[in-house]
């Protein structure tokens, strides 16, 4: 009698499981980070799909996945099928055969089989397939807030301050479930109904409060004070995320998403300290050091003429002593002022007066395209152009550049050859009318005189 009920319940199980099924989940709340999928079945009185195995996924059964969604199908304990895709999921490499899906007579061969399996099983399927959905939204509202003061670097390269402080800060961050498999394989495993986040949260916080010191570390080298946090959560994001890589990202499957900072308080000590040191390094600077006695010496001079207890001619004079002692007044910082300033611009050149008689020009002098005469060596004693060579009978030589040409044009910079009229050029600004052979009496850019001193050609 018992291998008869055996092979009655081997065959009822199986036939019962030969309906292809419908998995689904619900909507995933911001609470609920992993979920096992449910087997949609009908109210109807007398269905067949109801007497199924509630984890057994028959060949053909499809998976409904939505948008936010990762899903894994578990079989055995081990991970099958893997769809982060929106949409329908059919699955078609089940272990467990349908004559409802696929080539009928294969069907029926490995029905038989299973058949024949759950026989040695006292009728049991002795298998256990399940769907789990996972969470890959946002997870928000992730509060944090130091305890104890969080080590942090200022660095200010403009006064040269580089030290360490002391800061708090609260805020809110969020995460994301990147890696389902290594979420599964390492922190939920076999889910019975659902994985909530406050089973990992607290783990979270207090690694990400761990990872603070050495992220803030990383910002700081970046030259942010920590009054600009709330300014650059995205760097502190990415550098919580590069400090927690080995812990969450490696081993969880988990990335911080967004990090949000509300407030950042240093101790009154060392807000302090810094300000002191800021003020301080303003009198680097000469005049303001300059200023900064002259307000102190103005204050001093009001109060000595209010003293009235000994006297404003006694409180003059002890100010007096106080500035001889000192070594250093107002005069002296700010000529040092004056020196550290940056010089200022040399005036426009001056034109020199045309002498009274100029001296004979030697037999071997020679005048440069600036107009410069008297020449006597290789360059021009004015702008340093080099002396022309010598004209050929068929040549002419380059106004501009001094070279020796044939032809209409110069061959090193293209000017026209020469027609022997006068060409005009501002010696002073290098400006050139619109018509070169008759210019303006005044040069509209310097007001210079056009002479002959101006002629270029």
């Amino acid at each position: 009698m018992g291998l008869i009920r055996a092979l009655k319940n081997a065959v009822g199980s199986s036939v019962a499981d030969q309906w292809r099924e419908y998995f689904y989940c619900d909507s995933l709340s911001e609470n609920v980070l992993v979920a096992k999928g449910q087997k949609r079945t009908s109210d109807r009185r007398g269905t067949s799909n109801t007497k199924g195995e509630s984890n057994i996924i028959s060949n053909g059964s499809i998976i409904a996945v939505n948008e936010g969604q990762c899903m894994l199908i578990i079989d055995q304990g081990k991970i099958a099928e893997v769809c982060a895709e929106a949409g329908e999921f059919i699955y078609e490499s089940s272990t467990e055969p349908s004559v409802f899906y696929g080539p009928l007579g294969e069907s029926l061969k490995n029905t038989f089989a299973t058949i024949g399996k759950r026989f040695t099983m006292g009728g049991d399927p002795a298998k256990d397939q399940r769907v789990y959905f996972f969470n890959t939204k946002e997870i928000i509202g992730n509060k944090y807030g130091t305890m104890n003061p969080v080590p942090f670097r200022v660095v200010d390269n403009n006064i040269g301050l580089d030290i360490d402080i002391s800061i708090r800060c609260n805020g809110e961050y969020s995460y994301k479930i990147v890696d389902p498999l290594l979420f599964y394989t390492n922190v939920c495993a076999n889910v019975a109904d659902e994985y909530t986040r406050d089973r990992i949260d607290s783990q979270l916080k207090t690694e990400l409060l761990t990872a603070l010191q050495p992220a803030f570390a990383k910002v700081s080298s970046m030259g942010i004070r920590y009054s600009e946090l709330p300014g650059h959560t995205m760097e502190i994001a990415d550098a919580l995320n590069e400090v927690l890589s080995e812990k969450w990202a490696g081993l969880r499957g988990i990335e911080i998403a967004s990090f949000g900072v509300n407030t950042v308080k240093a101790s009154e000590e060392d807000e302090a300290m810094i300000k002191e040191l800021q003020k301080t390094a303003v009198l680097r600077n000469s005049n303001m050091a300059a200023a900064t006695l002259v307000s102190a010496q103005a204050e001093a001079m009001k109060a000595a003429a209010s003293n009235t207890s000994t006297g404003p001619m006694m409180a003059f004079a002890g100010m007096n002593m106080a500035n001889m002692a000192g070594g250093m007044n107002a005069t002296s910082l700010f000529q040092m002022g004056q020196n550290q300033a940056p010089a200022a611009p040399a005036p426009a050149p001056v034109a020199p007066a045309a002498p009274e008689a100029a001296p004979a020009a030697p037999a071997n002098a020679w005048t440069c395209a600036c107009g410069h005469s008297g020449n006597t060596n290789k360059f021009c004693s004015e702008c340093g152009a080099r002396k022309p060579e010598e004209q050929t009978a068929d040549g002419w030589i380059c106004p501009v550049c001094s070279a020796q040409n044939k032809g209409k044009f110069c061959g090193e910079c293209g000017t026209q050859k020469p027609t022997g009229e006068p060409l005009y050029k501002c010696d002073k600004c290098g400006w050139e009318p619109e018509d070169p052979k008759n210019p303006p009496k005044f040069c509209p850019e310097c007001g210079d005189p056009f002479n002959e001193s101006d002629i270029v050609k």
